[in-house]
């Protein structure tokens, strides 16, 4: 009976373990099916985007849709945070200087999703144009909000 016992106890542990080495490598096998980006990776993904993007003057050319311009814009920097929202798509927002006129800043943000591994644009979005103010001079106005990461324009 004591064997019988010991016998049930060691089969059981045995089809614990095998259970559960199977539900591991089930999840480890998804896991590797989607990769997984930090701060650094959508860092990385703009410098690349932006060198393929910024002519060798140093010019990035936006088409604005609310003004209909055409626009020279000179990078100037990537903020903190970058960040995931949902669950496939990253973003980051930029500052880009006016050619002409640099204290005239516009504020343009990048959605990026993964394409064969790495991250890739695939939106780009004025967020904030300059306007100038008596009191404050040159400042970043927005165009949309951002509520649970979905974008609320601000003005029709």
């Amino acid at each position: 009976m004591r064997n019988q016992t010991l016998f049930i106890q060691q089969l059981s542990t045995i089809l614990t373990v095998i259970f559960l080495s199977g539900s591991l490598s089930q999840a480890s096998e998804q896991q590797t099916s989607q990769n997984i980006f930090y701060a650094e990776d959508i860092k990385e993904a703009m410098t690349r985007h932006l060198a393929e993007t910024v002519s060798k003057e140093g010019i990035f050319d936006i088409y604005d849709e609310i003004t209909e311009e055409d626009l020279e814009l000179i990078f100037s920097q990537i903020h903190d945070p970058v960040r995931q929202i949902g669950e496939d798509v990253y973003f980051a927002c930029t500052d880009f200087k006016v050619k002409t006129h640099e204290e005239k800043v516009y504020d343009i943000d990048f959605w990026l999703r993964e394409e064969n591994g790495y991250l890739k644009v695939f939106q780009t979005k004025i967020h904030k144009e300059p306007r100038n103010s008596l009191i404050y001079g040159w400042y970043k106005h927005p165009r949309y909000t951002f509520v649970n990461d979905e974008i609320e324009y601000l003005y029709d």
